[in-house]
């Protein structure tokens, strides 16, 4: 059943949030290939498939269905999507990883899963879903016609380890609403006040920020906005309680309020994620309000922001070099001003791109492919 969401835009909902380990599902195909039947595209545009079915490309493919996929992190190279190791039962959790191997993976990413009856066959069992996994992934990028990548970061890296033709794959940043992400007047404060926005997941890299921010000096606060989830919360909080100086968790926002509600009431935002993110939102809606932004300097939290024109950088990871930044933020308040004012490295104005303008693109590149696959099919001469 297709529930109506908008003018000519029609949801088709399907709950599947168990089974993370999973990539290719037999009633999710047959759910799908159903509704292709009722719904009949012209073409479809692909923006994730974890917890669907690398099944569904298939099935567009056999149908002749032309595809666009819009990449959002490093999923179809690694099957945990960021190139961050697990590691579980071992000293160090969260490592980066330098590039995806299937015993690598089944021995850093999958030992959570083994039954402990057999460490041996464990290991074998896990590398071989592993390696059944990845020919899947790589398969299903020779059906699809054009891949998206909303930064430059994150193209050169399937171009270069996973084997995308370079014609095959385009930058196209996201877009967004500017109509109510716009600059706003400030609460007046005399303490400076750092922000994170985001989930609380360790990859975001919650932690190292609320280190980073006990060693800073100064009159200084930290607001952490997200949703609020155990034991990631929980965590945090246990963390901040250590912390002299004031920790406020903000709990969630509603977007439309991003601006006048959380950007308002924060002289600075911190990215401080440990992996090294696609093309993170929440830098964006910074630079479009005027607020300046401290992120790492890695992947596309350094392609969006360059150190000392509209915002500054940290070593990755780096907790006393995240410190020394913020304390350059304290001391230095209307420098930090003058760059959040930057906004937007990729336009003359520095505004950010628009959904509507977004969506235009995306029309054209509709169209494009149309036609195109119905020339390679025959079907235009």
């Amino acid at each position: 059943m297709g529930y109506v969401i908008g003018e000519n835009i029609t949801a088709y909902i399907l709950n599947n949030p168990r089974g993370k380990a999973g990539f290719s599902q037999t009633i999710i195909d047959t759910k799908f290939e159903e509704l292709l039947e009722v719904v009949k595209p012209d073409i479809a545009h692909i923006g994730h498939l974890n917890h669907l079915s690398t099944g569904i490309v298939n099935i567009l493919h056999a149908k002749n269905i032309p595809i666009i996929y819009t990449l959002h992190d490093f999923w179809l190279m690694c099957p945990r999507g960021q190139f961050l190791q697990s590691n579980f039962g071992k000293e160090k959790n969260y490592q980066l990883c330098s590039g995806q191997d299937d015993s690598k993976c089944a021995d850093n990413c999958y030992r959570a899963f083994f039954t402990g009856e057999n460490e041996e066959n464990d290991f074998h069992y896990w590398k071989q879903w592993v390696n059944v996994r990845m020919k899947a992934t790589y398969d299903i990028t020779k059906k699809v016609e054009l891949f998206i990548a909303p930064s430059k970061y994150l193209r050169n890296r399937f171009i270069s380890e996973f084997g995308i033709p370079e014609n095959k794959i385009i930058y196209l940043d996201y877009g967004f609403p500017t109509h109510y992400l716009k600059p706003v007047l400030k609460y007046t404060s005399t303490s400076f006040r750092f922000g994170y926005i985001g989930t609380h997941i360790p990859a975001k890299g919650v932690n190292l920020l609320i280190e980073a921010f006990s060693k800073v000096k100064g009159d200084i606060s930290l607001q952490i906005w997200g949703r609020e989830n155990n034991p990631g919360t929980a965590f945090l909080k246990a963390l901040a309680g250590k912390c002299k100086k004031p920790i406020i968790f903000k709990g969630e926002y509603v977007n439309r309020n991003l601006a006048k509600e959380v950007f308002s009431s924060v002289d600075c935002i911190v990215v401080p994620s440990i992996w090294t993110e696609n093309s993170p939102l929440v830098i964006h809606e910074a630079q479009a309000c005027g607020v300046p932004v401290i992120t790492a300097n890695i992947g596309g939290m350094a392609e969006y922001v360059n150190h000392m024109e509209n915002g500054l950088l940290f070593a990755h990871r780096d907790i006393d070099d995240l410190a020394i930044k913020m304390q350059y933020a304290v001391d230095n308040p209307n420098k930090m001003k003058e760059l959040g004012a930057k906004g937007y490295l990729y336009s003359d104005n520095g505004l950010i791109p628009s959904i509507e303008t977004h969506c235009d693109e995306l029309e054209k590149l509709y169209n494009q492919t149309i036609r195109l696959k119905c020339k390679v099919s025959g079907v235009l001469q």
